[in-house]
């Protein structure tokens, strides 16, 4: 009796795989995975469902998984960290659902139906609001920006040492220690936890001629302006080391361009930028940096640019100097890259588009409002302070140490009112003990926050 066919894994019909094994010269499809020793594969059966056989039943196993999960749709979200509750323009979700840019896979595809041109337009919009030149397409997050600017650093001044701030998200973090291994040396700057930012002297003390880059995020994870970002970067470039800056350029309708205060990388995410939340997504990073051969040249990632073509008054768009990435030298390349979130620049182009330079301004404005609000209502709640002064932007850090409930407890009985709460810092920052980092964006207007400090209070008062 012939096996069925597995209705999800291509090429699973018997003939057809009987057909590929021959072709590469094995008789059966366990001679791939001979090399394996037996004691690190598995030996049974998964504990998976079976295959649903139709649309409609796999589309209802998918939606029964889909109803245990609590969404911001349902509930007043208040969490950020890397990850924000933006509005989404309706005409975002129209464009990236259009064929030609569903399929806007990395690098070149086998018919161009205007991606090469969305992404050029997308880093032009980058590039005007961060003040630089050449933008490259996107990277999965801000995290690897981070690590491809460090290390494009790296090539640069031929040195192997970066500073990180220790205030930095832990997430990131991660990533950065995790990417550089085992050459790049991460030392991190200690920060001020009444300012929390970062300590010039402990920066003066660790920078030498040993030092690659130095790292800084502006806002930073728990939402502060970085007021010292200008002597940082003389501090650095003293020492000959490169300025990276990390920013959410959602703030840069109300703060100064990286470049303007001596950043020479400038790296990022385009999340706000008409991009849903999703599961710890939709994420893309992005990298800016001056036109110039020493920066361009040490791009990992693909550069997409613009010329003139036979035609007179037409324009061609295609790769820049595509012989550096890795691409075209494989396990050559400096530095190896693989898929991009392509889809998601072109969305964020669509996005930057439609909102312009004064939506965006408005947009930076609403946003500090709200916070400063905010901030004036968690102040009058009895037992609950706003411990750190310094200017911010959409998030920032509140004090319940006051209080005879924890934050873990806050938040659970928030909950019950449909309420997320903010994220707890005491797990991921040791300084800020019975702290939560607060997010405000635009989708928030008065009743909300109004609603988040009323039910505060009555936890506070009545447990």
């Amino acid at each position: 009796m012939a096996k069925r066919a597995f209705p999800y894994i291509p090429n699973s019909v018997e003939e057809i795989k009987a057909e590929l094994l021959e072709d590469i010269g094995i008789s059966d499809v366990e001679d791939i995975f001979k090399e394996i020793p037996d004691h690190l594969r598995f030996d049974g059966k998964l504990n998976i469902p079976e295959p649903k056989l139709s649309e409609y039943e796999l589309k209802k196993h998918v939606e029964r998984i889909l109803s245990k999960n609590k969404s911001a749709q349902d509930n007043l979200n208040f969490k950020g960290g890397g990850v924000w509750q933006h509005y989404v323009p309706s005409v975002c979700r129209t464009i990236a659902g259009r064929d030609e840019f569903l399929t806007a896979y990395v690098g070149d595809a086998y018919a161009d139906h205007g991606k090469f041109q969305a992404l050029f337009e997308t880093a032009s919009m980058i590039g005007e609001l961060v003040e630089m030149d050449a933008v490259n397409t996107p990277t999965y997050d801000w995290s690897n920006a981070i690590v491809r600017s460090i290390r494009m650093a790296a090539r640069i001044n031929g040195r192997k040492e970066v500073l990180i701030p220790a205030s930095m998200s832990p997430s990131r973090k991660k990533v950065v220690l995790n990417y550089c291994k085992p050459d790049i040396k991460v030392t991190e700057i200690d920060f001020d936890q009444e300012t929390a930012l970062i300590e010039l002297d402990d920066l003066k003390a660790k920078l030498s001629e040993k030092v690659s880059s130095v790292y800084i995020e502006n806002p930073n994870y728990l939402g502060y302006l970085e007021l010292e970002a200008e002597k940082i970067g003389e501090l650095a470039h003293q020492y000959g080391a490169e300025f990276i800056v990390g920013v959410d350029p959602s703030s840069l309708g109300v703060l100064e361009a990286p470049a303007n205060y001596g950043a020479d990388i400038v790296c990022g995410e385009l999340q706000p930028f008409g991009l849903n939340m999703k599961w710890g997504g939709a994420l893309s990073g992005f990298i800016a940096s001056p036109d110039e051969e020493k920066y361009v040249g040490e791009y990992p990632s693909l550069l997409f640019g613009i010329t003139p073509t036979v035609e007179e008054g037409e324009y061609g768009f295609g790769h820049v100097a595509f012989e550096r990435t890795s691409y075209a030298q494989r396990e050559k390349g400096k530095d190896f890259i693989g898929t991009s979130t392509a889809l998601y620049g072109i969305i964020a182009g669509v996005y930057l588009a439609l909102i312009g330079p004064k939506g965006l301004i408005e947009l930076g404005e609403g946003i500090m409002q709200r916070c400063e609000y905010a901030k004036e209502k968690f102040a009058e709640l009895e037992g609950v302070s706003i411990p750190i002064q310094t200017p911010s932007f959409k998030e920032f850090v509140v004090d319940f140490s006051g209080c005879s409930k924890s934050v873990k407890e806050i938040n659970q009985l928030l909950e019950e009112e449909n309420i997320f709460g903010g994220i707890e810092l005491g797990e991921k920052m040791e300084e800020y003990q019975n702290c939560a980092l607060f997010c405000f964006t635009e989708v928030h207007d008065r009743y909300d926050i109004n609603k988040l400090i009323n039910s505060i209070e009555m936890i506070i008062e009545k447990y």
